[in-house]
Order: structure tokens, then C-alpha cells, then sequence
């Protein structure tokens, strides 16, 4: 029996975010033993969307897949660099004939694994398309073409909706981890049928923050419901996400681990 590890790191906040993981990476797909590493990306470029050039460096430092969001659409010059890089996914429920794809498939020497990015519906703008049917019958065409190694970033903010989409899949997917709220939840498990599962794997950004941004623009914001800027805060930061160990040939799951890896120095990596 063969195990394979899947690496997922959630939202990557600003330059801190981005810095710390490149600074890292390496050292934390050795540690876990990484065979594919995914990044959620959407929050890269100063907390809003991320551009070419920041995906581009992800990937120099070792990223396989880079998952997105709500925010995909907020750097401009992305759109066109999604037709020319089928590794920077957009959730696959948006309307057909949208730019970029929701779903790749990456052959590596233990067989073909899906990475697949789907957004939530409640209380997430814009409104897509239904993620459950959507999701359903992408995942059943690959496993159709007989791919069973099938991860999904599921961006959503509801922690029943998160969980819902898990035990839909649940069999169906190695691994569906939950990304958007920035806030690591605790409910690392593996499904009855052998999905792991965590609700959201967190954030790699600033710790002292408030989702990454500096915390007295938000509590003003919270206290005075007037408009304010909010910078991506400084300081240490913390990377999260969650490695699932795979079965090769079942494309089960068979362990799970949360991560959290403090990086001090993130401002020395260029």
C-alpha cells in the first residue's frame, strides 16, 4: 500500500503571508513529506486577489496548485494569465464560459490527483452556481476516468455549509478542507468512507491581526460603522493548513494533521 501526502496551506494574507510560506515552504514539505502541495492564494497581493507575479513566485518556491476565491477577480491582470496557467484555479461554479478553470489534473509517478476550488453560497457575493450539484459531477466524471485522488479548497463561510460539501463528498474525495474564514478550525477527521476532512485550515498571515489586517481600523470600523482602510498588519506570522495522507490505489484518506508553523523572520526573504 502506497500513501501519498497532500500539503495545503489556506489563505495566503499579503506580502507577510506570501514571504513567510516562500521563506518555509521547503523546510515544511520536507518535515510532512509532501508528494503535492496546494496554496490557497486569493488574499496574496496586499490581502485582495493575487496578480501573475505573485502566483508565479508560489510556484517557484514549490507550489503544485494555487486555489482562489471570492476575491479572484480583484487583481485585473489575472484574468488573462488564467488561460495560460491551468495550475491557478477560480471555483469551478461560476457560469460556463468563464475565464479559467475550476478543476486540474496533474500526473504524477503514483498516478493522476484532481485539485478542484468551489465557493460557497451563503452569505458569500457574487451568487454562483449550485457548489453541491456542480461539484458532484465533476468529481463522479473523474472518478469516471478512474482518478481517485481528488482534493477540493471549498471557500465558503458557514461552517454548515463547509461541512455539508464534506460529507457529500464524504468516499467520493480524499480530502475536502475549507478555506475563506481565516480562523483554523479544530475538527481535523477522517469521514466514515474516508475523506479527511477539516472545516478551515486558517490562514498564513500576521498573528497579532485581525484576519490578517491591523486591528485598530477593524475595531473602529466595528465601533463607528464608517469606512476604513485595512492594511495587512506585521509581525509574526502564522502558516496554517493540514497535511492528508492518501492511499494511492483507494485514494482514501488514512491520516490527517493540522499545521501550525510560527515564522519570526518573514521580512528577510525578498
Amino acid at each position: 500500500m502506497a500513501h501519498i501526502n497532500l500539503l495545503f496551506f489556506g489563505d495566503v494574507v499579503g506580502q507577510p503571508g506570501r514571504r513567510a510560506l516562500r521563506q518555509e515552504l521547503s523546510k515544511l514539505q520536507e518535515q510532512f513529506k509532501a508528494d503535492v502541495t496546494i496554496v490557497n492564494g486569493e488574499n496574496s497581493a496586499g490581502g485582495r486577489g493575487i496578480t501573475p507575479k505573485i502566483a508565479k513566485s508560489l510556484f517557484a518556491a514549490g507550489t503544485d496548485v494555487i486555489t482562489t476565491g471570492d476575491h479572484v477577480w480583484d487583481q485585473h491582470e489575472l484574468m488573462a494569465y488564467l488561460d495560460k496557467e491551468p495550475r491557478i484555479l477560480r471555483p469551478l461554479n461560476y457560469p460556463a464560459g468563464t475565464v479559467g478553470s475550476g478543476c486540474v489534473i496533474l500526473d504524477y509517478p503514483f498516478g493522476k490527483v484532481a485539485i478542484l476550488n468551489a465557493q460557497g453560497r451563503t452569505f458569500m457575493q457574487p451568487p454562483l452556481e449550485n457548489p453541491f450539484v456542480l461539484v458532484s459531477q465533476q468529481v463522479e466524471a473523474l472518478r469516471a476516468q478512474g482518478i481517485h485522488i481528488i482534493f477540493l479548497d471549498f471557500h465558503a463561510e458557514t461552517t454548515s455549509e463547509m461541512i455539508g460539501m464534506g460529507r457529500c463528498l464524504d468516499g467520493l474525495a480524499s480530502g475536502v478542507v475549507g478555506t475563506h474564514t481565516h480562523v483554523q478550525t479544530a475538527d481535523e477527521s477522517i469521514f466514515p468512507n474516508g475523506t479527511g476532512y477539516l472545516t478551515d485550515a486558517g490562514m498564513c498571515g500576521p498573528i497579532e491581526s485581525i484576519l490578517g489586517r491591523e486591528i485598530k481600523p477593524v475595531v473602529r470600523r466595528f465601533k463607528t460603522a464608517l469606512h476604513e482602510k485595512f492594511p495587512v498588519a506585521k509581525g509574526p506570522v502564522l502558516l496554517c493548513g493540514v497535511c492528508i495522507t492518501v492511499d494511492s490505489q483507494t485514494g482514501k484518506a488514512v491520516a490527517i494533521e493540522r499545521i501550525q508553523h510560527r515564522v519570526e523572520n518573514w521580512h528577510l526573504q525578498p
